[in-house]
């Protein structure tokens, strides 16, 4: 079946759900934009509805579920639709995915990321990708602001985040879950008793929490940290963007990983 006109039904849903976490939220359904975006969806066990492809820029570049009913659509209508013109001719329509904190099977010695209250969702893909590259074993959103199936929060993760697990819960319920496992807590803002992120023996079992850039973490986390971290810094400026630091932290995790298993 080939759609020619934005003015059909699916379309404007489709907008609906590219421009509103209302809808998006009501209707538990979110948009993939991209070849290696819903490559990555469905390796990792999204569940698609529906596909939406424009033939000619598409041409099969991956395979889709036969049991998927897969549209056609103009290039009129794709560039509706479409914020990238790149992107491989393919946007797909996938159930939420609800990951609960409990069911992830975490290894030995875990890496988990706590974000809390970030607002920018663009951040919050890069986080995903520094997050997949690094080996974290679960990034945890507290106090969501950002939506999480927010298109920007999946364009600039560049497929990541499909490919770890990423939950969304409160403060309060990430702090009862660490606490069970006895993992170490570490913040990332500057007080007396920082230190070095080189000198924090991260091949154990750590939860690095990150705070938005213009408040850092809430009163909530800073009486119950094990260990204020900083990275060290020789320039005129005090702070990093949060996904800039997230990554540096994140590779200093697995430079001692990798040093460790090699000794």
């Amino acid at each position: 079946m080939l759609i020619e006109s934005n003015r059909n039904p699916k379309i404007k849903n489709l907008v609906k759900l590219l421009e509103k976490s209302k809808e998006r939220k009501s209707q538990k359904r979110f948009i993939v934009e991209g070849k290696n975006e819903n490559f990555f969806a469905l390796k990792n066990g999204f569940v698609p509805l529906e596909f939406y492809i424009q033939p000619d820029i598409f041409q099969n570049s991956i395979s889709l579920p036969s049991s998927i009913i897969t549209y056609e659509v103009s290039q009129t209508v794709y560039e509706k639709i479409a914020y990238r013109k790149m992107s491989g001719g393919i946007l797909g329509v996938y159930e939420y995915k609800n990951y609960e904190i409990n069911q992830i099977k975490l290894p030995n010695n875990p890496f988990i990321l706590i974000i809390e209250a970030l607002e920018k969702p663009g951040n919050l893909g890069a986080i995903c990708r520094s997050a997949d590259a690094f080996g974290v074993d679960m990034v945890v959103v507290c106090e969501e602001k950002a939506d999480l199936y927010n298109p920007n929060v999946l364009r600039s993760s560049v497929g990541s985040f499909f490919n770890i697990p990423i939950i969304s819960t409160s403060n309060q319920n990430i702090y009862d879950f660490v606490i069970k496992k006895e993992i170490p807590i570490y913040a990332t803002y500057m007080n007396e008793s920082s230190i070095s992120i080189q000198n924090v023996d991260f091949t154990q079992s750590a939860a690095v929490i990150f705070g938005t850039e213009h408040s850092g973490i809430s009163e909530f986390w800073k009486s119950k940290i094990t260990q204020n971290v900083l990275i060290p810094m020789q320039g005129q400026i005090d702070s990093l963007n949060v996904s800039n630091a997230v990554a540096i932290v994140c590779y200093e995790v697995e430079r001692q990983k990798i040093m460790f298993n090699n000794l």
